[in-house]
């Protein structure tokens, strides 16, 4: 079993209108994925595709209507472990004003161990680990509204890893930032995973971030629409534009250009790749 199972997952929100009946809408159907320990994964899918949905499924925040997941072989829908389920995955929202809660950055991170009951020394050490680990430990005693919003992310994402976590799932961590604040943000999330090994989860609207994972799975309609290596989802374009979905800007470069008839590779992810096949083109 992976890491992270996930078995016919369905779940269903009721929506009604004031003075209307409830209706019923399926936002998962029938999804069964794994990630593994230590992957970086990327998860894709217009709005609606149920990308988020499932994304509070892997701390438990939701639970399914229908099918099971399962983290580390624990069985969300058993209460007892559910304050274990959520130590080992972490969750960062959109905006990281929603989840600062405190008026000192170092505060706020220390505010998840401490509700964890973990004793005063050694949250001391995890809260200057985990802004260290984010490249925020100078700005420990700042306040957080004074922080850029690429900042603030960091301090949210810190005071996860001041949980100590095997896996965080990110939904849209830059979709609020600027490009700097974007750079900072994926930088981060990469060296967690690469130096610390640990598990992460990215949805993101923006294909270029996706090109980095080890693997990418696109949802659409509730159900999974294609998972491999980018270089296996991307270089599928016709199946992704007739379901509304976009490709990096290089891929699509290419692409167009392929179907006018030059000789170019397949599948190309991003701007180096694409200048190193269009070089020889150009010099003809």
């Amino acid at each position: 079993m992976s890491y992270i199972q996930t078995e016919n997952l369905t779940f269903t929100y009721d929506e009604a209108e004031e003075g209307e009946s409830v209706q019923v809408r399926k936002v998962l159907r029938g999804v069964s994925l794994g990630v593994e320990k230590g992957e970086f994964v990327a998860l894709l899918g217009h709005n609606g595709s149920g990308k988020s949905t499932i994304a509070k499924m892997f701390n438990a925040m939701l639970l399914p209507a229908g099918g099971k997941v399962y983290i580390d072989g624990m069985d969300t829908l058993d209460e007892s472990l559910l304050y274990e389920i959520r130590r080992r995955v972490g969750l960062v929202l959109q905006n990281p004003d929603n989840q600062l809660v405190a008026s000192i950055v170092e505060e706020d991170v220390a505010f998840g161990p401490e509700n964890l009951g973990v004793p005063p020394k050694e949250i001391r050490e995890r809260v200057d680990d985990a802004l260290k680990a984010v490249e925020m430990y100078d700005y420990r005693l700042n306040a957080p509204y004074k922080l850029s919003g690429g900042q603030k992310q960091r301090i949210a994402i810190a005071g996860i890893i001041a949980m100590r976590p095997d896996c965080i799932v990110l939904d849209e961590p830059t979709a609020m930032l600027d490009p700097r604040g974007r750079e900072e943000v994926l930088r981060t999330i990469h060296r967690l995973n690469r130096e610390k090994n640990i598990t992460i989860i990215l949805i993101t609207h923006y294909m270029d971030e996706a090109v980095q994972a080890d693997r990418v799975i696109v949802m659409d309609s509730g159900r999974i629409l294609t998972q491999g290596t980018p270089e296996e989802v991307f270089s599928q374009v016709e199946l992704l534009k007739q379901h509304k979905l976009d490709v990096p800007q290089a891929t699509e470069l290419v692409y167009r250009l392929r179907a006018s008839g030059f000789p170019l590779p397949e599948c190309v992810l991003n701007v180096e790749d694409c200048v190193a096949a269009l070089e020889p083109l150009l010099s003809k």
